[in-house]
């Protein structure tokens, strides 16, 4: 019979253990609570426990509490506290007692204050489980504070407070006989009465639970069949939940390994496939915490042998249908179907090939047939008691399938219209095809212009209008039909404008309003209208080549008057263009006086009086009317003189000769031309002059002689007058020395008309010197040639003073005189007069004349002690010269001057001062020159003196006023006198001054202006040097001013204020713009003169605003035609080189599409291949060279055009029955309109199913029950939507009726065929699993990146009907693993066996390389710097890059960009220059130099990079100006020299020429002392190319180090390595700390530090003292 298992038993034996050995301590802080735990103890029952102290038993108090858990708890403990604890166990059931080792507790800070103690929950309440029926449960909480009478504890349950079963002073809470509306939340709450500190809550759950109770129990005995399944219900319930456990014949039942064996989720037990061993006892256990319960059943199984009760028939099924062959069965055990064809087992109950489902019923479910199904299938029914079996044959009829269907056309008026319908079929059926338009049949007998092909194409010829429409081609026969649909359009040319009108514009000058009536667009929208002209009945020509189609007027402006004008519209479709409309009367602008002047004004001198003036008419659309003839004003240029006036009365005269006009002068001349209206515009002015030349031969007869000694006379005689060839204006007198051809002396005679002999002089030329002599005539052009020259000297003169006069040899009575030869002899030196005289008594002058030989002479006779004047003169021929004096004493030798005294200094200005001074010591002589010498700049002791001045022959000066000084310069003058002996010495300096401040005298020099950025210029200088400052250097700065080429905004300014400042970049600037800027320096008092203005651009940027009047129209359900104006020209920012339409669908995730428009001249496009009756955000942007502008806002929504439906989506049967489904679906992805209904309809797919129930639901459902059916039958349902425009693509699946419905089985593992990899997808097969009777909706793939990637999803729609997907989206060279999984209507399959793993193939890349700098290198070249893309958008071996580089010609003007805008046809490529290329062969690189360049070109650069399938993106354009770099090389040779303690002179050698790369305009030294660098560093910089510095104010005997540097225009160059140099030694410094020691009454000790400063190596020191007061009276 079996086994049964009895409930569980325990029992159990009293002991009890030991307590835990050792004595414990414990402290606790005086006020807080002590918390002592019970030493452990192993017992059971659990002991008794009493507490104890000092042999003193323990009882629970207000103070003290014992808790559940044998805790002891004293709160608010005091000192006497304090001692030794100890607990005593009994165990009630054998009698043990065990008394613990004592605890000792220490009470600590005991004397303190007794300060308040907020409360504190020192046991919490714990979480607590009971089983109801229980009498009672305890929960506690004990709290602590001080002062403990104030404490009071309040207990509550889920937030209400509770009053009864509270005892121990409120620390328990006791429920009695709990119940599980006793189950919930209990807390404590800790608080101190009449305080204002906050309470403290615990809490804890308590949970009551129940014993399992069964509610359903399996009978006492049940009996079944074999392999059938059989349900044994168990259900319980209690608190927890119970668990379910099951025992057959004693033994456990486990589920879980045994396959046959499931429990269900309400704990009844499942068998499947029954064996006769499952017969037996089986027992159900339910338990959970508070209990177990259990109930029990015998079951039995039996057994019959198999018999087949429904065989299968012969039938006939079409491919791809899905047929069902009988096979149902009775006995026990079940018997086990096996379905064979031939020998091959197609389904059984351990195999199932796919398409090949064994039912539930036994019979076999083929779905879908293939041809090769076809045959004999045999039905085996096998159990232990026997076998039974059947067969029938399957015939497969190939499908009649559309395999080529009809596409919709559109076809032109008058074309022939073909619409293929292309059929698959069984050879042994017959096919019929059906034609129908908009649902009608079709006669295609009767009607001559339609023909159906025997292969079913349907042809229309002469098509009209009354052919469009829906076109369908059904195609019947046995072996199925079909149906696809198509449409039809006819289009033609559109109808002309009608009623077109003409009238003169009553609000414009010269402007005609056209109106006209919208036509017959001809089935396709309008793309615009044409306009043509007729002026004065000339041919038609076209006005307007592009009218906006929804416009019906236009105002056609820009007439010309007094002419006549005729208009004629015709419009424009995709066809063509349409006829013209009607032409409109001709209207006549009224006349207007010429509004252009006459053309090709020229002027040229005939005679010396007349001037022949040339013109041509005025353009004949300027000339407003007939012409009638021209004036002619003219008058002398630039002077305030009136006009003269010609007046031409026939129009087709065209020149004048102007007479009797003054010679040789120039003309002003304009031309107007005059019609019935009146006179119209003048041309510009042209300017001539009447004829002349310069002579042709020299004058004659020239005769040259000296009249004196500084003057030659000339007589000649004029050329004749017919090789003058025009005014004589004079002759020019030219003399030069023999030897100074260069140097010409030369003097102007006007013309004498009335003699024939003219006379002239040049004076003012050297004295007996030697002179070529030469005469020319000149006219106001130039000069004639020269006469030939002539040799002549100028006469003997008085000579200029002796030289070097001196004395020596001074005695009492004589001296003797000595004196040089005159610089200036003027003649043959005859001799020498010296005479002398006692000083102012000329009657004691003595006179001697000496020979030419004679330089000196000893005068004689003279008295003793006295004054003389002593004077020597030259002589020539012609007398006495210039006579050399001076002043000596006899017996008294002249001597040095003396110093001048007591220097003054007053009027100091900005570049001049007054010095007054005493006179030194002169000599014992006169004095004959003052001298002044300055140091200028910082005044040191080694600052060398300079001569600034000289003042001569002012003996008796006391001031004198000092010139041409630096403003705002330090100066110290002193002065010399001279006298005959020499230079005195210097005067005692005069205090340091500095000369007043003055605005700067020059402007900064070497500006340049260079392109920076889209919105800034870079602003280069050369500062002011020093010298030039005039004021404070703090003070000096820079004034920028810059405003736009051509005069529009304001002109703005910036300063700076850095004086050393070489460059500024102007920010804030509008793109593409041309600006002009200048330069001045400032200081404190004013500012300088403004530099040169330089001109630069700002560099092409982005539009920053899209196109205006942007516009959508829907064509077609798939396309719609965008038009829109032009970018306002200021915010173009550059060439527009064409335009890009962004479209996305609203409120779609989806990415924007863009569609391109190459060119800047098209205004439209049209957008193909849109989502149908969908609405489409639309924006127009522009894009240049650089990139794409900001998009048209706000967008343009426009929605395309309605269309039939697309099939519905996510078909599902949730529920299926043996004899009805349930299907659920949602709306089409593509609903192409509004949704009006749904049809649904269902038959079996089979091919004798000639019948289907159709059913039209409302457009709101989403679900349909079909009723009725047959079971374990195959059914196909048909979905389609409808919406206004027809209905739509079906959505069709399959389902099986039967409840036998299990997962799909995965399919088998995918492949990949070399030739389906590609660089971005790959084309995955596999074959389809079992269905699981449940067919198929979709299957799912993922995607995993190798090596280490997760698995992704790729897309989770695969059509039920694929067994080959092309996965995109991959990312090329890459390697790839795929799986694939099945989903039915029960859910998914397990996913397939992984592919193998394949690699993508390699593709262009996808990114460009970062350009991270461009930058000037050399003069011819640029460096340039990158950082390639990332690997994964190389997508393949990288193998190089790619430089593009060009010349941008716009640093003036626009260059390239100019080409191709008067093309309106011109495309992208040709807008812009050709790119010359660099191809780099090394990918490791991330630098290069680009060289041979040409010198001051800006470049634009772009770079790509390259792999072996092709190029990459360019990257964006980087410009960059060549031809300045900053020098590559530092100074050479730099060297030092040590000068005096505090400077030091630094000498060096420019960089190598090579290296500069452009000019030198500064250096700058880097010097510091050796040891402190960072403290210490300086610069010095030069502002001109100077090779040496002089370095001051250092100090002293310190080393120095220094670096030098050069700078160009671009930037400065690296230093040189540093130099050490060592000023000289110097002063030290003082001592420091003096001390005093060791004080006696006649000695004292001295003791010093060293200097801070010693400025060189210490020799010693010096000790100087003296008394303060005397001492012994001394």
């Amino acid at each position: 019979m079996g086994a049964l298992l009895q409930r569980q038993t325990e029992v159990q034996v009293a002991y009890m253990g030991s307590f835990e050995e050792g004595e414990k301590r414990q402290g606790v802080n005086h006020g807080e609570a002590a918390v002592i735990r019970a030493p452990r103890i192993s017992s059971f029952p659990r002991p008794q426990v009493t507490w104890f102290r000092d042999g003193r038993k323990i009882p629970p108090s207000s103070r003290i509490a014992i808790t559940l858990e044998n805790t002891l708890v004293i709160l608010s403990t005091v000192a006497p506290d304090a001692g030794r604890y100890y607990v005593q166990a009994v165990n009630d059931k054998n009698g043990d007692n065990k008394t613990s080792q004592p605890i000792t507790l220490a009470v600590e800070n005991v004397g303190g204050p007794a300060d308040p103690i907020a409360p504190t929950i020192i046991i919490p309440p714990k979480n607590t489980s009971v089983v109801a029926g229980t009498s009672e449960v305890t929960m506690e909480c004990v709290a602590n504070a001080r002062p403990l009478i104030k404490l009071h504890i309040v207990w509550k349950k889920d937030g209400a407070p509770l009053s009864s079963g509270i005892s121990d002073y409120n620390r328990r809470l006791t429920i009695a006989n709990p119940t599980v509306s006793d189950a919930g939340y209990y807390e404590c709450e800790a608080m101190l009465r009449s305080s204002s500190v906050a309470p403290v809550t615990r809490g804890a759950y308590l949970s009551v639970l129940e014993p399992p109770q069964f509610v359903r129990e399996p009978e006492r005995h049940i009996t079944a069949e074999m392999e059938k399944v059989v349900d044994i219900p168990c259900r319980a319930k209690g608190v927890p939940p119970p668990s379910i456990t099951w025992y057959k014949d004693a033994a456990l039942v486990e589920v879980g390994k045994l396959t046959r064996f499931k429990q269900r989720s309400d704990g009844g037990l499942q068998i499947s496939g029954l064996l006769p061993d499952d017969t037996g006892m089986l027992q159900c256990f339910a338990h959970n915490a508070a209990g177990e319960a259990q109930t029990s059943t015998y079951l039995a199984v039996t057994s019959i042998a198999p018999n087949i009760t429904r065989g299968p028939l012969d039938s006939t099924v079409i491919d791809g249908m899905s047929v069902v062959l009988a096979c149902e069965t009775s006995g026990a055990p079940r018997p086990a179907i096996t379905w064979q064809k031939g020998e091959r087992i197609l389904a059984s109950g351990s195999v199932q090939l796919p398409r090949f489902t064994l039912l539930e019923s036994g019979s076999l479910l083929i779905s879908p047939t293939h041809i090769s199904d076809a045959g004999t299938y045999t039905c085996l029914a096998t159990n232990s008691r026997g076998v039974d079996e059947a067969s029938a044959d399957l015939v497969v009829w190939a499908r009649t399938r559309i395999t080529k269907p009809p596409q919709d056309q559109s076809v032109i008026k008058g074309t022939q219209a073909s619409m293929v319908c292309g059929v698959t079929h069984d050879p042994r059926v017959t096919v019929r095809y059906v034609w129908e338009k908009d649902g009608a049949t079709l006669a295609v007998e009767t009607n001559p212009r339609i023909r159906l092909d025997r292969n079913g194409s349907l042809h229309i010829s002469q098509t009209w209008s009354g052919d469009i429409g829906t076109y369908t081609c059904r195609v019947l026969s046995a072996g199925g039909n079909d149906s696809r649909n198509a449409h039809l359009r006819v289009r033609q040319l559109p109808h002309a404008p009608e009623h077109p009108v003409a009238t003169l514009s009553t609000v414009e000058r010269r402007a005609i309003n056209l109106t006209w009536a919208k036509p017959f667009d001809g089935n396709s929208p309008l793309m615009r209208y044409i306009l043509e002209m007729s002026e004065n009945n000339a041919p038609w020509t076209i006005l307007l080549a592009s009218v906006d189609p929804e416009a019906t007027s236009v105002m056609v402006k820009g007439l010309v008057p007094a002419r006549s004008y005729q208009f004629r519209l015709c419009a424009v479709n995709d066809v063509g263009k349409g006829q013209f409309s009607k032409d409109t009367e001709r209207v006549s602008l009224p006349e207007e006086p010429p509004t252009a002047p006459p053309q090709n004004v020229i002027a040229s001198g005939r005679t010396n009086q007349s001037i022949m003036i040339q013109w041509q008419p005025p353009p004949e659309s300027h000339q407003n009317g007939i012409l009638k003839g021209y004036i002619i004003r003219y008058c002398l240029a630039g002077l305030p003189v009136g006009y003269q006036f010609k007046n031409i009365t026939d129009a087709d005269v065209n020149n004048l000769l102007l007479e009797d006009l003054i010679i040789w002068t120039n003309y002003e001349i304009e031309v107007a031309a005059y019609n019935s209206a009146g006179l119209g515009v003048y041309s510009s002015k042209v300017t001539e002059w009447t004829l002349q030349g310069v002579p042709t031969v020299p004058p004659g007869n020239v005769h040259a002689e000296a009249t004196n000694s500084t003057t030659i006379r000339f007589t000649w005689n004029a050329p004749s007058p017919q090789f003058i060839n025009g005014i004589n204006q004079g002759y020019k007198l030219i003399a030069w020395e023999p030897t100074q051809e260069e140097e010409v002396t030369m003097v102007t005679a006007r013309p004498n008309f009335q003699d024939s002999i003219h006379v002239g002089f040049v004076s003012g030329l050297k004295k007996f010197t030697e002179y070529f002599t030469s005469v020319l005539c000149f006219t106001t052009p130039g000069d004639g040639p020269r006469s030939s020259p002539q040799l002549v000297r100028t006469h003997e003169d008085v000579p200029g003073p002796v030289g070097h006069l001196s004395f020596n040899d001074i005695l009492d009575t004589s001296l003797k005189v000595s004196w040089q030869e005159p610089g200036e002899k003027n003649g043959i030196l005859t001799g020498y007069r010296i005479s002398w005289e006692e000083y102012n008594r000329t009657n004691t002058r003595v006179t001697h004349y000496l020979p030419n030989v004679t330089l000196e002479y000893r005068v004689t006779g003279l008295t003793a002690l006295t004054t003389y004047t002593i004077e020597v003169a030259a002589m020539t021929s012609k007398g006495q010269g210039q006579v050399s004096a001076s002043t000596i004493s006899s017996g008294v030798p002249p001597e040095l001057p003396g110093a001048p005294t007591n220097l003054g200094i007053s009027n100091i200005g900005p570049r001049s001062v007054t010095l007054q001074f005493r006179p030194g010591y002169d000599g014992k002589t006169s004095i004959s020159r003052w001298v002044v010498e300055a140091q200028v700049g910082v005044i040191g002791e080694s600052e060398e003196w300079l001569l600034i001045y000289q003042l001569g022959n002012e003996p008796d000066a006391r001031s004198m006023e000092v010139p041409d000084l630096n403003p705002f310069t330090y100066y110290s003058f002193r002065m010399r006198q001279v006298n005959i002996v020499g230079t005195s010495p210097p005067s005692q300096p005069s205090r340091k001054i500095q000369t007043l401040q003055a605005p700067p005298d020059m402007a900064p020099a070497n500006v340049t202006l260079r392109t920076a950025s889209e919105t800034s210029l870079w602003l280069r200088w050369m500062p002011l040097p020093e010298m030039e400052y005039n004021g404070n250097p703090e003070s000096v700065g820079y004034k920028i001013k810059y405003g736009r080429s051509d005069g529009h905004g304001k002109t703005l300014s910036h300063t700076v204020q850095d004086r050393v400042e070489r460059e500024y970049t102007i920010e804030d600037l509008e793109e593409w713009t041309e600006y002009r800027v200048q330069v001045q320096a400032f200081n404190a008092i004013g500012s300088g003169p403004w530099s040169q203005a330089v001109v630069g651009r700002t560099r092409e940027s982005v539009p920053s605003s899209g196109p205006t009047n942007v516009s959508a129209l829907a064509t077609t359900s798939s396309s719609m035609l965008v038009r829109w104006s032009e970018i306002p020209e200021a915010d173009r920012n550059g060439l527009v080189l064409g335009y890009k339409v962004r479209y996305k669908e609203k409120d779609s995730d989806s990415q924007a599409r863009f569609w391109l428009v190459e060119g800047n001249s098209s205004r439209s496009a049209q957008l193909t291949g849109l989502g149908k009756y969908v609405l489409y955000e639309v924006q127009v942007l522009a894009f240049t060279r650089i990139g794409d502008g900001s998009p048209s806002h706000p967008p343009i929504l426009e929605r395309t055009l309605d269309d039939v439906p697309g099939p519905p989506m996510g078909i599902l049967f949730p529920e299926v029955r043996t004899t009805s489904v349930r299907l659920i679906w949602q709306p089409p992805a593509a609903p192409n309109g509004i949704i009006l209904a749904y049809q649904i309809t269902h038959r079996l797919n089979a091919t004798t199913a000639n019948t289907a129930t159709v059913e039209v639901l409302a457009p709101s459902a989403r679900q349909y029950m079909a009723t009725g059916l047959k079971p374990e039958s195959v059914y196909l349902f048909r979905i389609t939507a409808q919406t206004r425009k027809g209905w739509g693509e079906a959505a069709e699946a399959l389902v099986v009726t039967t409840e036998k419905r299990d997962r799909p089985q995965p399919p088998s593992k995918p492949v990949v065929q070399q030739e389906d990899v590609k660089a971005r997808s790959v084309l995955l097969s596999w074959e389809p699993g079992s269905d699981g009777l449940s067919p198929v909706r979709y299957y799912t793939i993922q995607t995993r990146e190798l090596p280490s990637g997760r698995w992704a999803l790729h897309s989770a729609s695969v059509s039920h009907n694929a067994s080959a997907f092309t996965v995109d989206r991959l990312k090329p060279f890459t390697s790839y693993k795929f799986r694939v999984k099945a989903t039915n209507d029960i859910g998914d399959s397990e996913f397939s066996e992984e592919s193998e793993s394949l690699t993508t193939l390699q593709a262009a890349p996808d990114e460009a390389p970062a350009i991270l700098s461009v930058t000037p290198h050399t003069t011819t070249s640029v460096l340039i710097r990158w950082q390639p893309p990332s690997e994964d958008k190389i997508n393949g071996i990288l193998l190089g890059f790619r430089i593009r580089y060009r010349e941008l010609l716009y640093e003036g003007l626009r260059g390239f960009t100019l080409r191709g805008i008067n093309n309106p046809g011109a495309k992208w490529a040709e807008l812009t220059s050709l790119y010359s290329m660099r191809n780099l062969t090394r990918p490791s690189l991330t630098q290069y130099e680009l060289d041979n360049l040409s010198k001051h070109r800006r470049y634009e650069i772009r770079m790509s990079v390259y792999n072996a399938v092709g190029e990459g993106p360019l990257s964006p354009p980087q410009e960059v100006f060549v031809g300045e770099a900053v020098p590559t090389a530092a100074p050479q040779n730099v060297a030092i020299h040590s000068a005096t303690a505090t400077q030091l002179d630094v000498t060096w050698e420019p960089p190598p020429l090579d290296n500069q790369n452009g000019d030198i305009q500064g250096y700058k030294i880097y010097f510091w002392e050796a040891q402190r660098r960072n403290l210490t560093e300086k610069v010095k910089t030069l502002f001109l190319a100077e090779n040496s510095v002089k370095l001051k104010n250092l100090t002293g005997y310190t080393a120095y180090m220094v670096s030098v540097a050069a700078f160009n225009a671009a930037g400065d160059g690296p230093r040189s390595t540093p130099t050490r140099g060592q000023t000289q030694q110097a002063a030290p410094s003082a001592p420091g700390s003096v001390k005093f020691s060791e004080l006696t009454t006649t000695s004292v000790n001295v003791s010093w530090d060293a200097p801070q400063f010693p400025n060189g190596p210490l020799e010693g020191y010096r000790l100087v003292y003296e008394p303060c007061t005397p001492v012994d009276g001394k």
